[in-house]
């Protein structure tokens, strides 16, 4: 089989592909020989591989959307290193070739990709002026937008802890700030964005649902530069130049809330007044900073972390309660050429998540906390065998520590003292092999394999995880696509789904404890309309297996055993996928709407070997409170003039359920005591589902360009209309009077239902600079 995909090839111009004015390597840039119909795009390291045929010259173009094209005429004799700078401007060859444009959408076999640029993400209108690359994409179909305050992402029927999140190829394992409201990812200092919601790739592994790959721009290696930002919450620097010209670069960049700093002198200056409740302490602050070194014309060195901290805190005369949680990432990356069709990256990631709580009363503290630490070393090769073959293959090692419910708690005497945890250490591993073949001008197939592997606590799971998509074009405009992924997943988030505060478990594949897994297939079809407009439409039917949930009452914190809290059951999701999308011209945006369902069964209780015991009560066929039935985005930016551009996103979702009592009953003490109760009933669990979800945002940016740089004000208006959307209910019982005629105990009349809401209308303004 390799004897055929290795067959005598003529000569091959490769290279790297990067922006002219600041040295970024271009993903997905073109590079296209017209006359002969050759072309390849740049990988994600901006490396491209063509083969073409030796005799006459031959005009090869290179292409990027947004950038110049630039045509070469070369005389093919030999293999040939031809590294290209692109830049901005307008196009003025005759030959229009666009990389990432909608007919590569319709040439690529990738389907159920979605991405966003940075320029898209800084125009959506954003809370509070905070521009957020990775909320932005949530705008997309398959991906909920909507849930007031709710914290992760359930992407195609999926949990929150189904989606794998990298960020320069180390996991991020809490991805949110503020209690959900924005994302750890500072715009600014994101190159690309691109997730994928099926038809995984052969390279990725460890989750069922998504993978979210997040890379940093590298630093410009042409000149010192900055950009920036003052909001109403946060502000935030770059800061990015040369260390030596052409050769080496870096880039920090920070951003940190000071809402805190405002409410801390009005607690001060209310500190006196009996009837003021002190605000509590919050805010939020991350870092990112990155250097590379073009080693040789070979190799190139890469060095980059992540740091990232939410602080939440709260005192009074009688407690003190502090509350922080972040991640920090670090990453090592080495990339080498062998040969004009051999290209390497190996990488060494670490990866560190933890939260940690402490409160403190009047005589007695306590710590509660979880943690998981990584370190990853993995290797990734492309081999471009040919036009018709692009070969990947790869192995990766992760050793994962487990910190699980960690708990410190005494008197400040020491007289009482007691602590509470598990620890786990725990080795995952993969390789894979995948080939992307062009079979005909019409059919093109990747096809790959992944082997995964999870070993702890004495017991070792392996498994298969086969992947295939297809493409076959009835047209240069029509396009029919399909695709089939098994999905293994050897961790486990243990955390109430949806919970705003981040009191996040993660709990390995043990002897009791199977890890996850899910079949996903998808097919649908895609349509160029005109020259503008890109149509796609998708199916998709996903089968998950050995899903936890915990039982009614369970104890989370304080358990040795919490296993025993476990039920493991499977479920089912499918559901339909729609959008429209404008990328050309001055209006753009997109449409999107989904249509989905996501159902849970079959749950059982494990005994102590691990078997299914008994099916657990409380656990009949219900549907997780993430399962949406419709979803609607309108997205739309408007170039009123260089100057001006106006934009509004609406947003439509059926409301998500929730878990409500559909009963009461009183418990009370013997006539006289004084004591009476109003107990819920909880029954089939989430039971309800909340009024739908519905928003309108409006955005208006002016730019204006002084000596120094580029600067604008963007005005943001998050729910227009003043839309009160639900965070949660909660009830309340009534009385008549102070006392009714039962012996002394008050009984209520009714239970009344009250919703809370988080955001009104909320305009914000933020003043942005680049030079």
């Amino acid at each position: 089989m390799l004897a055929f995909f290795l067959q005598a090839q003529d000569v091959t111009i490769s290279g790297t592909i990067k922006d002219g004015e600041n040295g970024e390597d271009l993903i997905g840039a073109t590079v296209a020989v017209p006359e002969l119909g050759l072309g390849t795009s740049s990988n994600a390291y901006g490396f491209y591989s063509l083969s073409v045929p030796t005799g006459d010259t031959l005009k090869v173009v290179f292409s990027y959307v947004g950038f110049q094209s630039q045509a070469f005429t070369l005389l093919p004799r030999q293999d040939t290193t031809f590294n290209i700078n692109l830049t901005t401007g307008v196009q003025l060859d005759e030959v229009v070739v666009k990389a990432n444009s909608f007919q590569e959408q319709i040439n690529s076999t990738e389907m159920s990709v979605e991405a966003i640029t940075t320029r898209e993400a800084k125009l959506v209108p954003v809370l509070l002026g905070e521009s957020d690359i990775l909320k932005t994409i949530q705008l997309k179909p398959g991906i909920p937008s909507g849930s007031e305050g709710r914290t992760g992402l359930f992407v195609r029927g999926g949990a929150q802890d189904q989606n794998l999140i990298v960020l320069d190829e180390a996991v991020v394992y809490n991805a949110n700030h503020l209690f959900g409201f924005f994302s750890t990812f500072n715009t600014d200092a994101v190159k690309d964005l691109k997730i994928y919601k099926g038809g995984f790739p052969a390279e990725y592994g460890g989750r069922l649902s998504s993978v979210i790959d997040v890379k940093l721009k590298d630093g410009n290696n042409q000149k010192f530069a900055g950009s920036g930002g003052l909001g109403l919450i946060s502000s935030r620097l770059t800061l990015e130049g040369p260390i030596q010209k052409d050769k080496s670069s870096f880039i920090v960049s920070g951003r940190r809330t000071y809402v805190d700093l405002l409410t801390r002198q009005v607690n001060r200056a209310n500190e006196d007044n009996e009837d003021f409740s002190p605000i509590p302490d919050y805010y939020f602050y991350d870092l990112n900073a990155k250097v590379n070194f073009q080693l040789s014309d070979k190799d190139r060195l890469f060095l980059s972390g992540y740091f990232g901290r939410d602080v939440f805190g709260f005192s009074s005369d009688f407690f003190n309660f502090d509350f922080d949680w972040g991640n920090a990432t670090g990453t090592a990356r080495w990339n080498h050429v062998f040969n004009p069709k051999l290209f390497a990256n190996t990488t060494f990631t670490y990866s560190d998540y933890q939260y940690n709580i402490n409160n403190q009363i009047t005589g007695f503290s306590f710590g509660l906390g979880s943690n998981i630490a990584d370190a990853s070393l993995k290797t990734d090769f492309f081999y471009a065998a040919n036009n018709q073959h692009t070969i990947r293959f790869g192995a990766m090692a992760t050793h994962h520590t487990f910190t699980v419910g960690r708990l410190q708690a005494g008197s400040d005497d020491g007289v009482v003292s007691f602590s509470a945890g598990q620890e786990f250490q725990g080795v995952e591993f993969g390789a894979y092999v995948s080939d992307e073949m062009e079979l005909s001008e019409a059919l093109s197939i990747n096809a790959g394999l992944r082997f995964s592997g999870f070993n702890n606590d004495g017991k070792t799971y392996v498994g298969l995880e086969p992947r295939v998509a297809a493409r076959y074009k009835l047209s240069e405009r029509w396009a029919l696509k399909s695709s089939y992924a098994r999905m293994y997943q050897y961790l486990h988030l243990i955390a109430n789904a949806g919970v705003a505060l981040p009191t996040d478990i993660w709990y390995p594949s043990t002897q009791r404890v199977q890890p996850q897994r899910s079949d996903q297939v998808a097919t649908g079809a895609s349509y160029l309309l005109g020259s503008q407009y890109f149509l796609n439409f998708e199916l998709y039917y996903k089968w998950l297996d050995n899903q936890l949930q915990f039982v009614d009452g369970a104890q989370i914190f304080v358990n040795d055993e919490l296993e025993d809290e476990f039920a493991v059951g499977e479920g089912r999701a499918y559901g339909m996928e729609f959008s429209i999308e404008k990328k050309e011209g001055r209006l753009t945006g997109w449409i999107g709407y989904t249509l989905a369902l996501t159902r849970l069964q079959n749950f059982e209780t494990l005994d102590p070997n691990g078997r299914f015991a008994q099916e657990s009560e409380g656990f009949g066929p219900f549907n997780p409170i993430y399962d949406r039935r419709h979803d609607i985005s309108v997205v739309a930016l408007y170039e009123l003039s260089k100057r001006w551009t106006a934009s509004a996103t609406f947003v439509y979702g059926s409301g998500d359920l929730t878990w409500l009592p559909p009963g009461r009953f009183t418990f009370q003490d013997v006539p006289g005591a004084g004591f009476e109760a109003v107990v819920p009933d909880y029954r089939e669990r989430n039971n309800f589902r909340l009024p739908a979800y519905h928003r309108l945002d409006l955005g208006l940016v002016y730019k204006f360009f002084p000596k120094w740089g580029e600067s604008d004000l963007t005005l943001s208006v998050v729910n227009a209309y003043d839309r009160r959307n639900a965070f949660f209910i909660f009830f309340e019982p009534e009385f008549e009077g102070e006392e009714s005629n039962t012996g002394g105990i008050n009984i209520p009349t009714r239970i009344a239902a009250n919703q809370v809401s988080l955001f009104p209308i909320l305009p914000s303004l933020t003043w942005n600079f680049q030079f």
